[in-house]
């Protein structure tokens, strides 16, 4: 399996690192494009620069380079996973404003029909990030917002984010033992 992997300005990009790490365990190919925006958010809630996203990941494409392979149809991948998906890249989705690599691959995947998930990360929300949402929706796209669950007696942070990678997973039909499954109560 390979995936295309973009990290965008939503705060949250340690599940942007997870979903990287946990791939590469998993032995799935992923290919990496990182928003400007980002680049910014890791080096404050992470205390690191993009080097450590692009080591987990096979191959990185800067954000502008709208020639890269992942730009065209033709192009073999499995999937895309925005994860966080900032409200500004979400609405270039929406709205079919295929310009940058980001955009325009997401926009790849919902043409050809391949997964396309969006682990949106912002609160509230606004009646334009709702509408956004239910337009990549009716397009083929997956919302997954970055809401985990408590039922699994989470002990840390990582936890929680593992939960949320656990459902992107999940979505795409990959398995794993991220997080504890409900059993109704009858455990």
């Amino acid at each position: 399996m390979k995936l295309l992997v973009a990290v965008t300005g939503a705060s949250g990009v340690v599940y942007g690192k997870r979903f990287l790490e946990i791939c590469r365990e998993l032995g799935i190919e992923t290919e990496l494009v990182i928003s400007k925006t980002a680049e910014r958010i890791l080096e404050h809630e992470l205390g690191e620069g993009r080097e450590i996203l692009i080591r987990l990941a096979g191959r990185t494409y800067p954000p502008d380079d709208m020639g890269a392979p992942p730009a065209s149809g033709s192009y073999e991948l499995d999937g895309m996973v925005i994860i966080p998906c900032s409200m500004g890249t979400l609405g270039k989705i929406a709205s079919g404003t295929a310009d940058d690599l980001i955009s325009r691959a997401a926009d790849v995947c919902l043409k050809q029909g391949r997964p396309l998930v969006l682990v949106t990360r912002e609160t509230p929300l606004s009646l334009i990030h709702l509408e956004n949402m239910v337009r990549v929706c009716r397009a083929g796209g997956t919302i997954l917002p970055a809401c985990p669950a408590f039922y699994h007696t989470p002990t840390d942070i990582s936890s929680l984010v593992d939960f949320v990678i656990g459902k992107v997973l999940d979505v795409l039909g990959i398995k794993h033992s991220l997080y504890r499954r409900w059993q109704g109560g009858h455990e």
